[in-house]
């Protein structure tokens, strides 16, 4: 089966493109750096030749307003027309658990553009929702920080790691179209503050966290279920604390 993995080179798309290829399929990582650009349209129509599954794990290089919202418009468009030129039989798309109540952000308000091209482009679908990745926690740190401490609201989060997320996808991709959504997420709730003090203990990073309910993330107000799962989410086996214990963090 030929695959087209847009983003095929960034954190996601490189571990989705070796377990497809390991699978026996036909994988391009599609990148601009590899002469795709969906952003422009550049070498889709090659790329997507005799594809059956196209793959979208592509971000917006910039989370400004504006930009995000144009990166997401403007590549959700150019590549659901590709698609249905070439009879793309299965559009996967990844997406954010909680997009819906996140709309406070313009990243967010962003990929629920996406989310309703997808769903309104007639191509058999299948959006996955994963929770933020563990390689994301030094970020979520950084966003909170002012010199020796950090701030973040104590909200409840379900982490999963990228190579988890990378495996549902490669079984997703393979398999027939939900047209509908599915929910990812890790084995393990956790609040933000204490899922960022454990990353800077393993670190032996002595800033304090601070868990403070009037900061935000990333300018957002989040509660208990602002990040979390509904009912059922898939679930990755990877703990957290494990992760940490590995020789070299990914990411």
């Amino acid at each position: 089966m030929k695959i087209v993995v847009i983003g095929g080179t960034g954190l996601i798309g490189t571990k989705l493109v070796q377990n497809l290829r390991q699978g026996g399929h036909e994988v391009v990582a599609a990148s601009p750096s590899s002469g795709v650009n969906t952003l422009t349209g550049e070498g889709l129509t090659a790329a997507l030749q005799g594809a059956e599954v196209v793959v979208d794990v592509a971000n917006s290089p910039s989370f400004e307003d504006n930009a995000v919202m144009k990166f997401f418009e403007t590549s959700g468009k150019n590549l659901l027309t590709a698609e249905a030129i070439a009879g793309v039989r299965h559009h996967v798309a990844l997406s954010v658990v909680g997009t819906e109540r996140l709309l406070a952000s313009g990243y967010f308000r962003a990929k629920l553009a996406q989310e309703n091209l997808i769903q309104a482009s007639g191509i058999p679908y299948t959006i996955v929702r994963a929770t933020q990745f563990f390689e994301f926690v030094g970020a979520i740190a950084e966003s909170g920080a002012d010199g020796e401490t950090i701030r973040l609201p104590p909200a409840m989060m379900q982490p999963v790691v990228s190579d988890d997320v990378a495996a549902a996808l490669t079984n997703i991709a393979i398999a027939e179209p939900q047209n509908g959504m599915i929910e990812l997420a890790g084995p393990e709730p956790i609040r933000m503050d204490e899922l960022v003090r454990r990353f800077l203990s393993s670190k032996q990073d002595a800033r304090q966290v601070i868990a403070d309910s009037q900061s935000s993330y990333f300018g957002t107000e989040v509660n208990d279920q602002s990040l979390t799962p509904g009912d059922d989410p898939l679930l990755g086996p990877t703990h957290f604390d494990d992760w940490l214990a590995r020789p070299v963090l990914q990411g």
